[in-house]
Protein backbone atom coordinates (compact mmCIF):
# COMPACT_ATOMS: atom_id res chain seq x y z
CA UNK A 1 0.00 0.00 0.00
CA UNK A 2 1.39 3.72 -0.66
CA UNK A 3 2.09 5.57 1.92
CA UNK A 4 0.55 8.96 2.52
CA UNK A 5 2.94 12.09 1.03
CA UNK A 6 2.19 15.61 0.86
CA UNK A 7 2.01 16.95 -2.67
CA UNK A 8 4.89 18.97 -2.67
CA UNK A 9 6.75 15.60 -2.15
CA UNK A 10 4.93 13.78 -4.48
CA UNK A 11 5.88 16.35 -7.57
CA UNK A 12 10.15 16.36 -6.07
CA UNK A 13 9.83 12.38 -6.02
CA UNK A 14 8.61 12.64 -9.36
CA UNK A 15 11.15 15.06 -10.65
CA UNK A 16 13.61 12.12 -9.34
CA UNK A 17 11.77 8.90 -11.05
CA UNK A 18 12.76 11.26 -14.10
CA UNK A 19 16.04 11.95 -13.89
CA UNK A 20 16.28 15.17 -12.59
CA UNK A 21 19.04 15.91 -10.87
CA UNK A 22 19.23 19.72 -11.08
CA UNK A 23 16.72 23.25 -10.04
CA UNK A 24 16.27 26.43 -10.53
CA UNK A 25 14.84 28.73 -8.58
CA UNK A 26 13.63 32.13 -6.66
CA UNK A 27 11.80 30.89 -4.02
CA UNK A 28 8.01 31.69 -2.83
CA UNK A 29 5.94 30.73 -0.06
CA UNK A 30 3.64 29.44 -2.62
CA UNK A 31 5.10 26.23 -2.89
CA UNK A 32 7.26 25.57 0.56
CA UNK A 33 6.28 22.36 0.18
CA UNK A 34 8.23 21.52 -3.04
CA UNK A 35 11.32 23.21 -0.88
CA UNK A 36 10.45 21.26 2.07
CA UNK A 37 10.54 18.08 -0.12
CA UNK A 38 13.74 19.30 -1.87
CA UNK A 39 15.35 19.73 1.51
CA UNK A 40 15.00 15.83 1.87
CA UNK A 41 16.16 15.36 -1.17
CA UNK A 42 18.71 17.72 -1.41
CA UNK A 43 21.32 15.32 -1.87
CA UNK A 44 20.11 13.83 -5.41
CA UNK A 45 18.47 17.19 -6.34
CA UNK A 46 20.97 20.53 -6.70
CA UNK A 47 18.71 23.33 -5.65
CA UNK A 48 20.44 26.74 -7.47
CA UNK A 49 18.55 30.02 -5.80
CA UNK A 50 18.96 32.71 -8.11
CA UNK A 51 18.28 36.09 -7.68
CA UNK A 52 15.31 37.18 -10.22
CA UNK A 53 13.26 34.75 -12.07
CA UNK A 54 14.83 35.48 -15.68
CA UNK A 55 17.66 34.12 -15.03
CA UNK A 56 16.39 31.16 -13.11
CA UNK A 57 14.29 30.49 -16.32
CA UNK A 58 17.57 31.32 -18.58
CA UNK A 59 19.40 29.26 -16.52
CA UNK A 60 17.00 26.12 -16.62
CA UNK A 61 16.53 26.41 -20.33
CA UNK A 62 20.78 26.78 -20.63
CA UNK A 63 21.04 23.43 -18.34
CA UNK A 64 18.48 21.83 -20.96
CA UNK A 65 19.92 22.85 -23.86
CA UNK A 66 23.55 21.10 -22.21
CA UNK A 67 22.59 18.49 -20.71
CA UNK A 68 19.32 17.30 -23.26
CA UNK A 69 17.38 17.28 -20.41
CA UNK A 70 14.28 18.62 -19.17
CA UNK A 71 15.68 22.33 -17.88
CA UNK A 72 13.58 22.80 -14.19
CA UNK A 73 12.62 25.84 -12.72
CA UNK A 74 10.27 26.90 -9.87
CA UNK A 75 8.95 30.04 -9.41
CA UNK A 76 6.09 31.88 -7.48
CA UNK A 77 3.04 33.53 -9.01
CA UNK A 78 2.33 37.04 -10.52
CA UNK A 79 5.40 38.39 -10.53
CA UNK A 80 7.76 35.19 -10.53
CA UNK A 81 5.91 34.19 -13.41
CA UNK A 82 5.83 37.16 -15.73
CA UNK A 83 9.52 37.65 -15.06
CA UNK A 84 10.07 34.08 -15.60
CA UNK A 85 8.63 34.15 -18.81
CA UNK A 86 11.68 35.53 -21.01
CA UNK A 87 12.71 31.70 -20.27
CA UNK A 88 10.03 30.26 -21.49
CA UNK A 89 10.01 32.03 -24.56
CA UNK A 90 13.38 31.41 -25.20
CA UNK A 91 12.80 27.85 -24.73
CA UNK A 92 9.94 27.94 -27.24
CA UNK A 93 11.97 29.56 -30.09
CA UNK A 94 14.85 27.36 -29.42
CA UNK A 95 13.12 24.33 -28.89
CA UNK A 96 14.27 23.72 -25.85
CA UNK A 97 13.17 20.83 -23.36
CA UNK A 98 12.03 22.51 -20.35
CA UNK A 99 9.90 23.06 -17.45
CA UNK A 100 8.53 25.76 -15.80
CA UNK A 101 6.33 25.06 -12.10
CA UNK A 102 4.16 28.31 -10.71
CA UNK A 103 3.19 28.21 -7.46
CA UNK A 104 -0.37 29.11 -7.46
CA UNK A 105 -3.38 30.66 -5.02
CA UNK A 106 -4.92 28.32 -3.72
CA UNK A 107 -8.07 26.48 -5.28
CA UNK A 108 -10.49 28.56 -2.77
CA UNK A 109 -9.50 31.73 -4.09
CA UNK A 110 -9.61 30.99 -7.20
CA UNK A 111 -10.88 33.44 -10.01
CA UNK A 112 -11.33 36.30 -7.78
CA UNK A 113 -7.84 38.00 -9.03
CA UNK A 114 -6.71 37.31 -5.38
CA UNK A 115 -3.08 38.19 -4.53
CA UNK A 116 -1.28 37.73 -7.21
CA UNK A 117 -3.47 35.41 -9.43
CA UNK A 118 -3.04 34.76 -13.20
CA UNK A 119 -4.63 32.46 -15.27
CA UNK A 120 -1.30 30.83 -16.04
CA UNK A 121 -2.70 28.45 -18.85
CA UNK A 122 -3.99 31.31 -21.10
CA UNK A 123 -0.92 33.29 -19.96
CA UNK A 124 1.45 30.89 -21.44
CA UNK A 125 -0.48 29.34 -24.55
CA UNK A 126 1.60 30.78 -27.02
CA UNK A 127 4.59 30.68 -25.67
CA UNK A 128 4.68 27.15 -24.63
CA UNK A 129 3.43 23.43 -25.87
CA UNK A 130 1.34 22.76 -22.89
CA UNK A 131 0.40 24.73 -19.80
CA UNK A 132 -2.14 23.61 -17.01
CA UNK A 133 -2.63 23.75 -13.92
CA UNK A 134 -2.32 20.37 -11.47
CA UNK A 135 -5.86 20.98 -9.52
CA UNK A 136 -5.64 17.14 -8.04
CA UNK A 137 -2.32 16.16 -5.80
CA UNK A 138 -3.36 12.17 -6.84
CA UNK A 139 -2.59 13.51 -10.59
CA UNK A 140 0.86 15.32 -10.07
CA UNK A 141 2.71 11.49 -11.22
CA UNK A 142 0.28 12.35 -14.51
CA UNK A 143 0.78 15.29 -14.63
CA UNK A 144 4.45 15.11 -14.69
CA UNK A 145 5.03 12.16 -16.91
CA UNK A 146 3.41 14.16 -19.65
CA UNK A 147 5.07 17.38 -19.08
CA UNK A 148 8.56 15.48 -19.57
CA UNK A 149 6.96 13.23 -22.33
CA UNK A 150 5.75 16.59 -24.04
CA UNK A 151 9.00 18.79 -23.10
CA UNK A 152 11.32 15.91 -25.32
CA UNK A 153 9.26 14.44 -27.99
CA UNK A 154 8.51 15.72 -31.07
CA UNK A 155 10.14 19.57 -31.62
CA UNK A 156 10.86 19.85 -27.92
CA UNK A 157 10.18 23.17 -25.68
CA UNK A 158 8.91 24.57 -22.68
CA UNK A 159 5.73 23.32 -20.58
CA UNK A 160 4.04 25.25 -17.68
CA UNK A 161 2.53 23.77 -14.59
CA UNK A 162 0.52 25.91 -11.89
CA UNK A 163 0.55 24.34 -8.73
CA UNK A 164 -2.02 25.55 -6.19
CA UNK A 165 -0.84 25.70 -2.60
CA UNK A 166 -3.84 23.64 -1.29
CA UNK A 167 -2.61 20.75 -4.08
CA UNK A 168 1.20 20.72 -2.50
CA UNK A 169 0.09 20.30 1.25
CA UNK A 170 -2.70 18.04 0.41
CA UNK A 171 -1.54 14.67 1.65
CA UNK A 172 -2.60 11.61 -0.84
CA UNK A 173 -1.03 8.00 -1.13
CA UNK A 174 -0.48 7.61 -4.95
CA UNK A 175 2.22 5.31 -6.84
CA UNK A 176 4.98 7.01 -8.34
CA UNK A 177 4.59 7.01 -12.38
CA UNK A 178 8.14 5.00 -14.33
CA UNK A 179 10.11 7.12 -15.87
CA UNK A 180 9.14 9.17 -19.10
CA UNK A 181 9.58 7.42 -22.73
CA UNK A 182 10.04 10.32 -25.61
CA UNK A 183 8.68 9.16 -28.83
CA UNK A 184 10.98 9.15 -31.59
CA UNK A 185 10.16 9.02 -35.47
CA UNK A 186 12.30 7.41 -38.05
CA UNK A 187 12.91 8.33 -41.53
CA UNK A 188 11.02 6.15 -43.77
CA UNK A 189 13.10 3.90 -46.41
CA UNK A 190 11.52 5.54 -49.39
CA UNK A 191 12.39 8.64 -48.63
CA UNK A 192 15.88 8.13 -47.63
CA UNK A 193 15.81 6.53 -51.10
CA UNK A 194 14.43 9.82 -52.69
CA UNK A 195 16.58 12.31 -50.62
CA UNK A 196 19.59 9.98 -52.22
CA UNK A 197 18.12 10.31 -55.93
CA UNK A 198 18.35 13.80 -55.63
CA UNK A 199 21.60 14.30 -54.38
CA UNK A 200 22.64 11.81 -57.24
CA UNK A 201 21.08 14.57 -59.72
CA UNK A 202 22.18 17.92 -57.75
CA UNK A 203 25.34 20.50 -58.66
CA UNK A 204 24.93 22.70 -56.21
CA UNK A 205 24.06 20.87 -52.99
CA UNK A 206 23.86 22.49 -49.14
CA UNK A 207 23.87 20.97 -45.87
CA UNK A 208 22.22 23.20 -42.84
CA UNK A 209 21.75 21.77 -39.47
CA UNK A 210 19.72 23.22 -36.51
CA UNK A 211 17.83 22.53 -33.89
CA UNK A 212 17.42 20.47 -30.76
CA UNK A 213 17.51 16.64 -29.87
CA UNK A 214 21.14 16.50 -31.36
CA UNK A 215 23.61 14.23 -29.34
CA UNK A 216 27.52 13.53 -30.53
CA UNK A 217 26.33 10.81 -31.93
CA UNK A 218 23.89 12.14 -34.48
CA UNK A 219 26.59 15.07 -34.51
CA UNK A 220 29.17 12.29 -35.69
CA UNK A 221 26.82 10.38 -38.29
CA UNK A 222 26.17 13.57 -39.98
CA UNK A 223 30.01 14.24 -40.61
CA UNK A 224 30.47 11.07 -42.02
CA UNK A 225 27.65 11.68 -44.31
CA UNK A 226 28.84 14.92 -45.31
CA UNK A 227 32.49 13.82 -45.79
CA UNK A 228 31.31 10.35 -47.27
CA UNK A 229 29.66 12.81 -49.96
CA UNK A 230 31.89 15.50 -49.87
CA UNK A 231 28.55 17.84 -48.78
CA UNK A 232 29.47 21.25 -47.75
CA UNK A 233 27.79 21.91 -44.19
CA UNK A 234 26.14 25.21 -42.63
CA UNK A 235 24.53 26.07 -39.38
CA UNK A 236 21.69 27.65 -38.53
CA UNK A 237 21.71 30.92 -36.27
CA UNK A 238 23.10 29.84 -33.07
CA UNK A 239 23.41 26.21 -33.91
CA UNK A 240 27.00 26.78 -34.86
CA UNK A 241 28.41 24.11 -32.56
CA UNK A 242 26.49 21.42 -34.41
CA UNK A 243 29.61 20.75 -36.96
CA UNK A 244 33.33 21.47 -36.29
CA UNK A 245 33.91 24.84 -37.42
CA UNK A 246 37.64 23.75 -38.11
CA UNK A 247 36.42 21.23 -40.67
CA UNK A 248 36.90 21.58 -44.22
CA UNK A 249 33.92 20.71 -44.76
CA UNK A 250 32.13 23.30 -42.95
CA UNK A 251 31.05 26.78 -44.20
CA UNK A 252 29.53 29.27 -42.21
CA UNK A 253 26.66 29.94 -40.56
CA UNK A 254 23.05 30.78 -42.12
CA UNK A 255 22.03 33.75 -39.31
CA UNK A 256 21.91 37.61 -38.79
CA UNK A 257 25.25 39.22 -40.79
CA UNK A 258 25.17 36.28 -43.09
CA UNK A 259 28.05 36.33 -45.35
CA UNK A 260 26.88 37.39 -48.57
CA UNK A 261 28.61 34.81 -50.75
CA UNK A 262 27.09 32.06 -48.53
CA UNK A 263 23.92 33.87 -48.92
CA UNK A 264 24.13 33.50 -52.30
CA UNK A 265 24.97 30.07 -52.06
CA UNK A 266 22.02 28.84 -50.33
CA UNK A 267 19.90 30.99 -52.73
CA UNK A 268 21.33 28.77 -55.88
CA UNK A 269 21.46 25.16 -54.04
CA UNK A 270 19.83 22.80 -56.13
CA UNK A 271 19.16 21.02 -53.34
CA UNK A 272 18.98 22.08 -49.72
CA UNK A 273 18.92 19.47 -47.07
CA UNK A 274 17.97 21.48 -43.45
CA UNK A 275 17.98 19.28 -40.67
CA UNK A 276 16.51 19.75 -37.59
CA UNK A 277 16.64 24.03 -38.64
CA UNK A 278 13.06 25.76 -38.83
CA UNK A 279 14.03 28.26 -41.29
CA UNK A 280 12.69 30.87 -39.89
CA UNK A 281 13.51 34.99 -40.21
CA UNK A 282 16.51 34.72 -38.98
CA UNK A 283 17.87 31.62 -41.41
CA UNK A 284 16.56 32.55 -43.83
CA UNK A 285 17.29 37.00 -44.26
CA UNK A 286 13.91 37.51 -43.40
CA UNK A 287 12.54 34.92 -45.83
CA UNK A 288 13.96 35.73 -48.55
CA UNK A 289 16.86 33.45 -49.03
CA UNK A 290 14.07 30.87 -50.41
CA UNK A 291 10.83 31.30 -52.20
CA UNK A 292 7.77 30.72 -49.85
CA UNK A 293 5.60 28.58 -50.17
CA UNK A 294 7.51 26.62 -52.98
CA UNK A 295 11.41 27.44 -52.84
CA UNK A 296 13.21 27.39 -56.42
CA UNK A 297 15.91 24.62 -54.13
CA UNK A 298 14.69 21.34 -53.77
CA UNK A 299 14.36 21.32 -50.60
CA UNK A 300 14.79 18.24 -48.32
CA UNK A 301 13.12 19.34 -44.77
CA UNK A 302 13.92 16.84 -41.93
CA UNK A 303 12.21 17.90 -38.59
CA UNK A 304 11.66 16.30 -35.25
CA UNK A 305 8.17 17.38 -35.06
CA UNK A 306 5.42 17.90 -38.22
CA UNK A 307 3.99 21.45 -37.39
CA UNK A 308 7.12 22.84 -39.31
CA UNK A 309 6.90 20.99 -42.12
CA UNK A 310 5.40 22.81 -44.69
CA UNK A 311 4.33 25.79 -42.41
CA UNK A 312 6.13 28.41 -44.55
CA UNK A 313 7.93 26.20 -47.10
CA UNK A 314 6.33 23.89 -49.26
CA UNK A 315 9.42 20.65 -48.99
CA UNK A 316 10.15 18.58 -51.81
CA UNK A 317 10.87 15.96 -49.37
CA UNK A 318 9.38 16.09 -45.76
CA UNK A 319 10.89 13.85 -43.60
CA UNK A 320 9.63 13.53 -39.92
CA UNK A 321 12.19 11.89 -38.08
CA UNK A 322 14.65 12.96 -35.36
CA UNK A 323 18.00 14.11 -35.37
CA UNK A 324 19.76 10.72 -34.43
CA UNK A 325 17.47 8.75 -36.39
CA UNK A 326 17.65 10.73 -39.56
CA UNK A 327 21.68 11.03 -39.03
CA UNK A 328 21.97 7.39 -38.34
CA UNK A 329 20.04 6.66 -41.31
CA UNK A 330 21.58 9.51 -43.59
CA UNK A 331 25.30 7.75 -42.49
CA UNK A 332 24.10 4.72 -43.52
CA UNK A 333 23.13 5.68 -47.21
CA UNK A 334 25.06 4.82 -50.01
CA UNK A 335 27.61 7.58 -51.12
CA UNK A 336 26.71 9.30 -54.46
CA UNK A 337 28.49 10.63 -57.25
CA UNK A 338 29.82 13.90 -56.06
CA UNK A 339 32.18 14.96 -58.67
CA UNK A 340 29.43 17.77 -59.95
CA UNK A 341 30.44 19.95 -57.14
CA UNK A 342 33.15 18.08 -54.88
CA UNK A 343 35.37 21.13 -55.97
CA UNK A 344 33.67 23.54 -54.98
CA UNK A 345 33.18 22.63 -51.33
CA UNK A 346 37.18 23.75 -50.69
CA UNK A 347 36.09 26.70 -52.77
CA UNK A 348 33.47 27.41 -50.04
CA UNK A 349 35.39 27.00 -47.10
CA UNK A 350 37.77 29.55 -48.96
CA UNK A 351 35.08 31.96 -48.60
CA UNK A 352 34.41 31.28 -45.01
CA UNK A 353 38.05 31.73 -44.01
CA UNK A 354 38.48 34.62 -45.87
CA UNK A 355 34.79 35.81 -44.02
CA UNK A 356 36.53 34.98 -40.90
CA UNK A 357 39.84 36.81 -41.79
CA UNK A 358 40.78 39.61 -38.83
CA UNK A 359 39.57 42.91 -39.31
CA UNK A 360 41.13 45.92 -37.95
CA UNK A 361 38.14 48.61 -35.84
CA UNK A 362 39.01 51.78 -34.56
CA UNK A 363 40.60 52.25 -31.10
CA UNK A 364 43.63 50.74 -29.14
CA UNK A 365 41.16 47.04 -28.34
CA UNK A 366 41.14 45.34 -31.49
CA UNK A 367 38.12 42.43 -30.85
CA UNK A 368 39.12 40.20 -34.03
CA UNK A 369 42.39 39.15 -31.66
CA UNK A 370 41.04 38.49 -28.04
CA UNK A 371 38.81 36.36 -30.27
CA UNK A 372 41.63 34.81 -31.45
CA UNK A 373 42.97 34.65 -28.14
CA UNK A 374 40.83 32.71 -26.62
CA UNK A 375 40.55 30.38 -29.83
CA UNK A 376 44.43 29.46 -29.35
CA UNK A 377 44.14 29.48 -25.16
CA UNK A 378 41.39 27.74 -24.53
CA UNK A 379 40.44 24.28 -23.95
CA UNK A 380 38.79 22.49 -26.96
CA UNK A 381 35.65 21.72 -25.02
CA UNK A 382 35.06 25.41 -23.64
CA UNK A 383 31.84 26.90 -23.60
CA UNK A 384 30.91 30.24 -24.99
CA UNK A 385 28.04 31.59 -24.09
CA UNK A 386 26.36 35.24 -25.26
CA UNK A 387 23.56 37.17 -25.31
CA UNK A 388 21.70 39.17 -27.63
CA UNK A 389 23.53 42.42 -29.22
CA UNK A 390 26.19 43.80 -31.59
CA UNK A 391 29.31 42.69 -29.45
CA UNK A 392 27.68 39.03 -29.96
CA UNK A 393 29.22 39.02 -33.87
CA UNK A 394 32.58 38.75 -32.80
CA UNK A 395 31.81 35.57 -31.32
CA UNK A 396 29.18 34.20 -34.12
CA UNK A 397 31.47 35.22 -36.96
CA UNK A 398 35.25 34.97 -36.02
CA UNK A 399 35.32 31.80 -33.36
CA UNK A 400 35.57 27.82 -34.15
CA UNK A 401 33.21 26.36 -32.48
CA UNK A 402 34.55 22.81 -31.74
CA UNK A 403 31.76 20.31 -31.71
CA UNK A 404 28.34 20.22 -29.77
CA UNK A 405 27.69 22.36 -26.43
CA UNK A 406 30.28 24.49 -26.91
CA UNK A 407 27.68 27.06 -27.56
CA UNK A 408 24.47 28.40 -25.76
CA UNK A 409 23.15 31.59 -27.13
CA UNK A 410 19.79 32.25 -27.46
CA UNK A 411 17.95 32.07 -31.16
CA UNK A 412 15.16 34.13 -29.25
CA UNK A 413 17.40 37.09 -29.05
CA UNK A 414 16.96 37.71 -25.82
CA UNK A 415 19.28 40.14 -23.79
CA UNK A 416 20.63 39.03 -20.74
CA UNK A 417 20.74 35.41 -21.53
CA UNK A 418 24.53 35.01 -21.91
CA UNK A 419 25.43 35.39 -17.82
CA UNK A 420 22.95 33.31 -15.89
CA UNK A 421 23.46 30.39 -19.06
CA UNK A 422 27.26 30.68 -18.15
CA UNK A 423 26.33 30.02 -14.57
CA UNK A 424 24.31 27.29 -15.41
CA UNK A 425 26.62 25.44 -17.34
CA UNK A 426 29.13 25.53 -14.56
CA UNK A 427 27.70 24.31 -12.28
CA UNK A 428 26.51 21.73 -14.61
CA UNK A 429 29.72 20.80 -16.03
CA UNK A 430 32.33 22.09 -13.30
CA UNK A 431 35.49 21.20 -14.91
CA UNK A 432 35.04 22.66 -18.59
CA UNK A 433 36.49 26.51 -18.93
CA UNK A 434 32.56 28.68 -19.30
CA UNK A 435 33.57 31.91 -20.81
CA UNK A 436 30.33 34.38 -21.20
CA UNK A 437 30.41 37.27 -23.62
CA UNK A 438 27.83 40.32 -22.67
CA UNK A 439 27.41 43.87 -24.00
CA UNK A 440 27.20 46.84 -21.32
CA UNK A 441 23.30 46.63 -21.40
CA UNK A 442 23.30 43.37 -22.16
CA UNK A 443 24.91 42.15 -18.68
CA UNK A 444 23.21 44.56 -16.43
CA UNK A 445 19.92 43.07 -17.25
CA UNK A 446 21.42 39.64 -15.48
CA UNK A 447 24.68 41.42 -13.55
CA UNK A 448 23.16 40.55 -10.21
CA UNK A 449 23.82 37.01 -11.00
CA UNK A 450 27.04 37.71 -10.08
CA UNK A 451 25.81 36.73 -6.22
CA UNK A 452 24.85 33.77 -7.56
CA UNK A 453 27.65 32.30 -9.21
CA UNK A 454 29.79 33.24 -6.48
CA UNK A 455 27.31 31.15 -3.67
CA UNK A 456 27.99 27.92 -5.76
CA UNK A 457 31.59 28.64 -6.76
CA UNK A 458 30.85 29.10 -10.13
CA UNK A 459 33.93 30.80 -11.60
CA UNK A 460 33.00 32.22 -15.25
CA UNK A 461 34.67 34.40 -17.18
CA UNK A 462 32.29 36.68 -18.59
CA UNK A 463 33.78 39.25 -21.06
CA UNK A 464 31.62 42.52 -20.83
CA UNK A 465 32.38 44.63 -24.54
CA UNK A 466 31.57 48.05 -22.79
CA UNK A 467 30.67 50.57 -25.38
CA UNK A 468 28.18 52.99 -23.37
CA UNK A 469 25.30 52.75 -25.65
CA UNK A 470 22.53 49.95 -26.72
CA UNK A 471 24.65 49.32 -29.95
CA UNK A 472 22.54 47.43 -32.09
CA UNK A 473 19.58 49.84 -31.46
CA UNK A 474 22.25 52.89 -31.98
CA UNK A 475 23.04 51.31 -35.19
CA UNK A 476 19.57 50.94 -36.79
CA UNK A 477 19.33 54.72 -34.90
CA UNK A 478 21.90 55.81 -37.11
CA UNK A 479 20.46 54.05 -40.45
CA UNK A 480 17.07 55.43 -40.11
CA UNK A 481 17.47 58.37 -38.24
CA UNK A 482 21.14 59.55 -38.86
CA UNK A 483 22.52 61.69 -36.40
CA UNK A 484 19.01 62.06 -33.88
CA UNK A 485 20.41 59.49 -30.71
CA UNK A 486 18.08 59.46 -28.16
CA UNK A 487 17.41 56.54 -26.10
CA UNK A 488 20.22 54.62 -26.74
CA UNK A 489 23.22 56.03 -24.13
CA UNK A 490 24.05 54.08 -21.31
CA UNK A 491 25.84 55.24 -18.25
CA UNK A 492 27.72 52.68 -16.73
CA UNK A 493 29.52 51.38 -13.38
CA UNK A 494 32.76 50.46 -13.49
CA UNK A 495 32.73 46.86 -14.08
CA UNK A 496 35.24 45.53 -12.50
CA UNK A 497 34.85 47.28 -8.84
CA UNK A 498 31.14 45.42 -9.28
CA UNK A 499 32.09 42.29 -9.85
CA UNK A 500 34.59 42.74 -6.60
CA UNK A 501 32.13 44.23 -4.73
CA UNK A 502 30.38 40.58 -5.28
CA UNK A 503 33.62 38.21 -4.19
CA UNK A 504 34.34 37.75 -7.98
CA UNK A 505 37.36 38.98 -9.53
CA UNK A 506 37.37 42.49 -11.98
CA UNK A 507 39.97 43.67 -14.30
CA UNK A 508 39.91 45.91 -16.67
CA UNK A 509 41.23 46.14 -20.43
CA UNK A 510 41.96 49.33 -22.42
CA UNK A 511 44.54 47.62 -25.03
CA UNK A 512 44.31 44.95 -26.63
CA UNK A 513 47.71 43.12 -25.09
CA UNK A 514 46.08 44.05 -21.65
CA UNK A 515 43.57 40.94 -22.33
CA UNK A 516 45.53 37.47 -22.20
CA UNK A 517 47.00 38.41 -19.11
CA UNK A 518 44.06 39.26 -17.72
CA UNK A 519 42.15 35.87 -18.36
CA UNK A 520 45.39 34.74 -17.29
CA UNK A 521 44.90 35.90 -13.98
CA UNK A 522 40.80 35.38 -14.04
CA UNK A 523 41.59 31.89 -14.09
CA UNK A 524 43.92 31.53 -11.48
CA UNK A 525 41.49 33.60 -8.91
CA UNK A 526 39.62 30.37 -9.12
CA UNK A 527 36.62 32.78 -8.66
CA UNK A 528 34.11 34.22 -10.95
CA UNK A 529 35.20 36.65 -12.81
CA UNK A 530 34.54 39.78 -14.96
CA UNK A 531 36.60 41.30 -17.43
CA UNK A 532 35.72 44.79 -18.85
CA UNK A 533 36.86 45.32 -22.38
CA UNK A 534 36.58 49.15 -23.02
CA UNK A 535 36.43 49.34 -26.89
CA UNK A 536 35.83 52.84 -29.04
CA UNK A 537 31.82 53.14 -29.97
CA UNK A 538 32.86 54.00 -32.94
CA UNK A 539 33.78 50.07 -33.13
CA UNK A 540 30.08 49.39 -34.01
CA UNK A 541 30.49 46.14 -36.25
CA UNK A 542 33.14 44.59 -37.84
CA UNK A 543 32.89 45.75 -41.28
CA UNK A 544 31.57 49.49 -40.43
CA UNK A 545 31.86 52.35 -37.64
CA UNK A 546 29.04 55.08 -36.43
CA UNK A 547 29.93 57.83 -38.47
CA UNK A 548 30.11 55.82 -41.69
CA UNK A 549 26.27 54.40 -41.37
CA UNK A 550 25.60 57.68 -40.58
CA UNK A 551 27.08 59.40 -43.25
CA UNK A 552 25.30 56.68 -45.89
Amino acid sequence: MNQAREGGRVLVEQLLVHGADTAFCVPGESFLPVLDAMHEHRKKLKLVVCRHESAAANMAEAHAKLTGRPGICFVTRGPGATQASVGVHTAFQDSTPMILFVGDVGSGFRDREAFQEVDFAAMFAPLAKWAARIDSAERIPEYLNRAFTVAMSGRRGPVVLALPEDVLSASVAVADARPYAPSHAEPGASEMERLHELLSAAKRPLVVLGGSGWTKAACDDMRKFAEANHLPVACAFRFQDLFDNRHEHYVGDVGIGINPILAERVRTADVLLVVGARMGEMTTSGYTLLDSPVPRQKLVHVMSGPEELGRVYQAEIPILASMGRFARAAAAMAPVDASAWKAGVAEARADYLAWTARREIPGKVQMWDIVDWLDRHLPEDAILCNGAGNYATWLHRFHRYTGLRTQLAPTSGAMGYGVPAAIAAKIAEPERTVVAFAGDGCFLMAGQELATAVQYEAAVIIVIVNNGMYGTIRMHQEKHYPGRVHGTDLVNPHFAAYARAFGAAGEIVEETAQFGPAFERCVASGKPAVIEVRIDPQAITPNTTLDAIRAA
